[in-house]
């Protein structure tokens, strides 16, 4: 009998033991709860002690905790419609204010923040063109973003560490227009290189047609003055020779022409036989008759009839 009352009494000794202690890991805070209200806060991991019975322990996340809102529909400054992924990195700072705005329950923490992250979103994307997103001023955004939310987590015994957008999208409609907006200006844009390549190339025609025209016009102006100063210099020669022998010149100058009007086949001319054309023939000239005439020069034909200088073909 002694034997079962001791037994009962270690049995219960070692559950007043087991029921009187209690572990708190790192990566948790403990609130200790007496008749339903916060008795103390235990942050430090370690091996505690509570009233059993009248004690509850309740485990508070003490590491970062993400929360991922997706496809939240956003407008910038243009009433644009985007769609936008952000990540919310939290944790919770003061477990008493935890448990006594929200029950510890971190269902509903994140309900509050991803209603407070919704309002944030858009007014930090409604300052702005779609274009500020993607740009430098990304990282200004987020940071904006946490502070709008660090504001409303605060209340809530909550830290937002960091907000993280990692898409920003355009949905389909306005990525349909903004596709056919783009097309329309690289078209414009084409059309514009296009149109300078086509001012260039008239522009250089131009002055490629002046350039050419002022030079044949040069190499005319010289070919002239050299053509010109080789007819003085003929003409000097020339002069010169006929003042040396003024019947040799003439007779040289007649033989030039009698090659030029006779040497071609196949030409006629009719000419008075008395003409001074042929006064180098007819026996008219100081060089002498029997050397330069004809043979027919001495006996003209009786029917010829003299008639005036007619050049037939």
């Amino acid at each position: 009998m002694l034997k079962t009352i001791l037994g009962f009494l270690a049995g219960a000794i070692a559950l007043l033991v087991y029921l009187s202690y209690f572990v708190v890991d790192e990566k948790h805070k403990a609130l200790v709860l007496r008749f339903g209200d916060i008795n103390r806060v235990v942050e430090e991991p370690g091996l505690y002690f509570k009233l059993p019975f009248v004690d509850r322990v309740t485990n508070i996340e003490d590491r970062i905790i993400i929360w991922e809102n997706n496809d939240r529909p956003v407008q910038d400054v243009a009433s644009q419609v985007y769609i936008v992924d952000a990540i919310t990195l939290a944790r919770i700072k003061d477990a008493r204010l935890f448990r006594e705005t929200l029950g510890a329950d971190l269902l509903q923490a994140e309900a509050r923040v991803a209603a407070r992250l919704d309002a944030a979103l858009r007014q930090t994307y409604g300052r702005r063109s779609f274009d500020a997103a993607l740009s430098s001023d990304r990282a200004v955004m987020m940071r904006e973003i946490r502070d709008a939310l660090r504001e409303e987590a605060d209340t809530l015994g909550i830290e937002i560490v960091d907000v993280r957008v990692r898409r920003t999208d355009l949905s389909e409609n306005v990525l349909e227009q903004t596709y056919r907006r783009m097309e329309s200006e690289r078209k414009a844009l084409a059309q514009d290189i296009r149109s300078q390549g086509e001012a260039t190339k008239t522009r250089m025609n131009a002055e490629t047609d002046r350039s050419t025209t002022e030079k044949l016009a040069l190499a005319k102006k010289e070919a002239e003055i050299v053509r010109g100063v080789g007819d003085a210099e003929r003409n000097r020669v020339f002069a010169e020779a006929f003042e040396q022998d003024p019947e040799f010149f003439s007779f040289y100058r007649s033989m030039q022409a009698y090659a030029k009007s006779l040497g071609t086949q196949g030409t006629t001319m009719v000419l008075n036989p008395d003409s001074e054309f042929f006064k180098y023939f007819g026996g008219q000239g100081k060089l002498g008759t029997q050397d330069f005439a004809p043979p027919n020069a001495q006996n003209p034909s009786p029917q010829a009839e003299p008639a005036p200088a007619q050049p037939a073909q």
